[in-house]
């Protein structure tokens, strides 16, 4: 019996075992089917098609082109799957009403630059350019490490929008006058087109700044409309002809030692994107920074040799007008930070990592 029963015993197992097996066996291709079935689904992205309106004329250098260069680079690193189509300014939305039309969804994607923003948000002017604020790799090093990509995000979603900065470019210069400047005292009462913040330091020592859209300053400037205007940087500069009516030109550019550009995003439509989608576009964008910055600073050496074949001036601020400059621009800023919490935040943190980045920025670089 007991012998008996233990093979009845093994039969049995052995029975179950085959059971088990076969049981484990139909069901394995199950899952592996589910498996194979989930992540090609994940794949499945629908094809992305929007406009972009702009500020900046396509075929104004760097201002425009990195907008376009843009269109072609996402449509190409994503297979076709997203087309971003450029439309001129004012073809879908005036230049200056780019935040709105964005930010309702009348148009998906818009290219521009933080500091028109002022008048929504004044603390997006902290993310295009500084005063006597940080070059570019410094600028860079603080938004993406510094905690500046997380304040401007919080400051963007809350008007349904998702902006990534995607290009940066060098230095400007300090403006086209058509008679020298001399001291402090030679800018009161100057009518002068000027952009962003270092606009209200010029308005603090007495300038009456302008903000004029870019066709339309050369006109303004040759009729008598305003004395004197910065733009851009020399290539840039040379292109507009500014040149030909104003011949004193001034350096450095204290009020934009570097300038961001951006790509909004109305956030709806941005979320609506796969997460493939989102760093197909997020890896364009920082490749435009990569290019805008080396293209930047190859162009302004060609350009500065044809400016002054053109008769122009270069000039160099004497020290004590940039003492003046940055005393005025000093007073601007602690009288925003008091105006404004959100400015108040994201001041704080720039301050604070330029205190930080000081010792290696006197450490590590080689002086002129």
């Amino acid at each position: 019996m007991h012998i008996k029963g233990s093979k009845l015993l093994v039969a049995a197992c052995a029975a179950s075992l085959s059971l088990t097996a076969c049981s484990q066996e139909t069901a394995e291709p199950s899952k592996t089917s589910g498996a194979s079935s989930q992540k090609g689904s994940s794949q499945v992205e629908k094809p992305v098609h929007w406009r972009m309106t702009s500020t900046y004329p396509s075929t104004l250098l760097q201002l425009g082109t990195l907008g376009k260069r843009l269109e072609s680079d996402l449509s190409e690193i994503s297979g076709g799957n997203i087309q971003l189509k450029f439309y001129e300014p004012g073809v879908l939305a005036p230049p200056f009403e780019t935040f709105d039309a964005v930010s309702y969804g009348s148009v998906e994607a818009g290219w521009s630059t933080p500091g028109y923003w002022a008048g929504k948000e004044p603390a997006l002017q902290l993310f295009s350019a500084v005063p006597f604020g940080p070059s570019a790799p410094e600028y860079l090093a603080w938004f993406d490490f510094g905690g500046g990509r997380a304040l401007f995000e919080e400051i963007y979603h809350k008007h349904n929008i998702h902006s990534i900065i995607c290009a940066v470019t060098p230095p400007e210069a300090s403006g086209w006058f058509k008679k020298p400047i001399n001291s402090i005292e030679d800018f009161k009462g100057l009518k002068i087109r000027f952009f962003g913040l270092g606009a209200k330091v010029l308005q603090e020592i007495g300038a009456a700044p302008q903000l004029i859209a870019g066709g339309e300053i050369y006109q303004a400037l040759e009729l008598g409309t305003i004395d004197a205007t910065e733009y851009a940087m020399p290539a840039v500069d040379e292109k507009m002809g500014f040149y030909e009516v104003a011949k004193h030109y001034y350096f450095p550019g204290w009020h934009q030692q570097s300038t961001m550009f951006e790509l909004m995003i109305n956030l709806d439509a941005w979320n609506a994107l796969s997460k493939t989608q989102q760093k197909q576009i997020d890896s364009s964008c920082s490749a435009n920074v990569r290019y805008s910055l080396a293209e930047g600073e190859a162009l302004q050496p060609g350009a500065l040799e044809k400016l002054v074949a053109n008769g122009v001036t270069l000039h160099t601020w004497p020290p004590e007008v940039l003492a003046e400059l940055e005393k005025a621009w000093n007073k601007v800023s602690a009288q925003m930070v008091e105006d404004d919490p959100t400015f108040a935040k994201v001041w704080a943190s720039l301050t604070a990592f330029r205190t930080k980045y000081r010792s290696w920025a006197k450490r590590g670089y080689l002086k002129d």
